[in-house]
């Protein structure tokens, strides 16, 4: 089996001490879209672990962290390659008959209204609402001019890394695994609607076809969901924070009802797809 989870918050302390819980499944493989710290207690219970960032990993804290932007990244990368765990900056590797092809893109701010022609101007919609990403202020695109600089240079280099993946192995499908939704029509935060411009690019909301995806999966978004896009899987597998799966430890269960099955997974439901919200399982 092939499980996924993403958003952890393991620096909350109620995260921490369910992932502690962690059961093992010694010939089953786990993916983790951001979250850093959950290495060891992932690789100690599962037999393979792929990762990708999410923004926190990328965050640069005052007075705590001098590397920024992609060093900062790399930083990251390494941590994970000490505890044996599969990095965007690795090889893909194939697991049972698909292909598991971890990635980052980060975000350019596209996920906006067509009126918003600008970064600024889509930051300042997102403002007339309160909302403001603390990216703006811990996310340092380093040597990048900007965060959608950087986003082009990720979008770019994976793409070729990707096309060359389905050249070499036509005919094996990929779960493509990333922390930020490839598709702008998937994100859905009520709350914070406007919030959106801080979820994904334009540029990746055709890989799912373009790359022959078995199955694509993300987080931050904190709403866990399937969504099915020209007969392609959606997952969006994130845990949260401990006040948005309270309802989940109070119907008796735990942060092992919570990783979500990626392969093999569900049958293709009949047509018209609806989305399934997914608070276990």
């Amino acid at each position: 089996m092939l499980y996924a989870i993403s958003d952890i918050h393991l620096s909350y302390p109620g995260n921490r001490d369910e992932w502690e819980k962690l059961k093992p499944h010694p010939d089953d493989g786990l993916i983790l879209c951001g979250e850093d710290l959950a290495f060891s207690v992932a690789k100690s219970n599962f037999k393979e672990v792929w990762w990708c960032p999410g923004n926190h990993e990328l965050y640069s804290m005052p007075l705590k962290t001098a590397t920024r932007g992609e060093v900062k990244y790399k930083g990251c990368v390494e941590i994970a390659r000490r505890h044996g765990v599969h990095t965007p900056e690795d090889p893909f590797v194939r697991w049972d008959q698909v292909i598991v092809a971890p990635i980052f893109t980060l975000y350019d701010y596209s996920f906006r209204p067509s009126h918003l022609t600008s970064t600024a101007a889509a930051i300042s919609w997102a403002e007339e609402t309160d909302t403001v990403a603390a990216d703006e202020a811990l996310l340092f695109p380093d040597p990048h001019p900007s965060r959608e600089a950087w986003c082009t240079s990720l979008v770019a280099s994976t793409a070729t890394k990707l096309e060359s993946t389905i050249a070499a192995s036509p005919d094996t499908p990929l779960i493509l695994v990333n922390h930020w939704p490839l598709r702008q029509d998937l994100v859905f935060i009520p709350r914070i609607p406007r919030f959106s411009i801080w979820c994904g690019t334009i540029l990746t909301e055709d890989w799912h076809t373009r790359f022959n995806a078995a199955v694509v999966i993300s987080g931050h978004l904190h709403v866990p969901r399937t969504d099915w896009r020209d007969g392609f899987r959606f997952e969006e597998v994130s845990l949260g924070y401990p006040r948005e799966w309270n309802e989940v430890k109070d119907a008796g269960k735990d942060v092992n009802d919570l990783l979500r099955v990626i392969w093999p997974g569900p049958e293709r439901p009949q047509e018209p797809f609806a989305t399934q919200w997914r608070r276990w399982g």
